[in-house]
């Protein structure tokens, strides 16, 4: 098995020990849905702290009120008596007003605190030191552990609008949060090994050989298209009428790689674009070594 070790831009995720006889079609989104789940996984133990110290979330129209807005708008938390916690509630109010203050008791806190570090442990960027591979059913283990530890603790269940809740359910709306820029879809996901692209239509032994006790480097990113750059903005403007901006439209649907652009015409452009591109470049995590 040849043994990939996972990074986002400089920084360790996770071990990975796949076939040489690979795909890579399979396995770009494989190393994706791992990535991903590792970030549930995060999201989830944060929120799940949360709700260990200050019960469950408040409807939308409640949240950062005080109490006497609460009392003076006549607004009725409609969850707060069907979600209660097993073994009753102690309350400690949520001073930033997202949760209702009703936490479960300490014997009930301290199961959702254990088992959020075990699975915090389960797929830990540690891990990596200790030499140990992450694969997809550790990542389902996690989250199955952080389940049960829910059930545990509110048997009721949870309110619908609570993104733990909906984290499980797959619901959650990470849309203008940087939790949403940390995830990678499966259908953008681009794998490089030694600052070169892992073709989708090749196997991994193509590139590795047929030693299947390799171990490599690989980093993981978003396929970054020129259509995503931010280019009509102040550097651009001023080069609208250049050849190369002409180009650059003609070139704005294809993926900002060798295979798209030559050597040549990068260069030309990350020396017209150096703002904008390098930017984008940081902004997205792109590896050092396509520049």
């Amino acid at each position: 098995m040849v043994r990939l070790h996972v990074k986002r831009g400089d920084e360790s995720q996770f071990l990975l020990e796949v076939a040489g006889s690979a795909h890579l079609a399979d396995l770009a989104p494989l190393v994706a849905r791992i990535y991903n789940g590792r970030l549930k996984v995060q999201r989830l133990c944060s929120e799940m702290a949360e709700l260990a110290e200050h019960g469950v979330f408040l409807p939308y129209n409640m949240q950062g009120l005080t109490d006497e807005q609460i009392e003076e708008l006549k607004l009725k938390d409609e969850w707060a008596e069907k979600c209660v916690p097993s073994g009753g509630s102690v309350f400690k109010k949520d001073e930033i007003g997202r949760r209702n203050g009703h936490a479960p008791n300490e014997k009930m806190q301290q199961v959702i605190k254990k088992t959020i570090e075990e699975a915090k442990a389960l797929i830990s960027k540690k891990q990596v030191q200790a030499n140990v591979c992450v694969n997809m059913e550790m990542v389902k283990d996690a989250l199955d552990q952080l389940r049960g530890a829910v059930m545990i603790v509110y048997p009721m269940g949870l309110p619908p609008h609570d993104p733990v809740r909906m984290e499980f359910e797959d619901k959650e709306d990470l849309s203008g949060t940087h939790a949403g820029l940390e995830v990678i879809e499966e259908s953008e996901a681009q794998l490089w090994w030694a600052g070169k692209e892992l073709k989708e239509t090749k196997l991994l032994s193509d590139y590795v050989g047929r030693n299947e006790k390799t171990t490599i480097i690989v980093k993981i990113q978003k396929v970054l298209r020129l259509s995503q750059l931010p280019w009509k903005c102040g550097h651009a403007s001023s080069l609208r009428g250049h050849r190369w901006w002409q180009r650059l439209n003609l070139c704005s649907s294809k993926v900002f790689s060798e295979n798209s652009l030559s050597a040549r015409r990068k260069n030309k452009l990350l020396g017209l674009y150096s703002p904008v591109v390098l930017s984008a470049a940081a902004h997205l995590k792109l590896p050092a070594e396509l520049f």
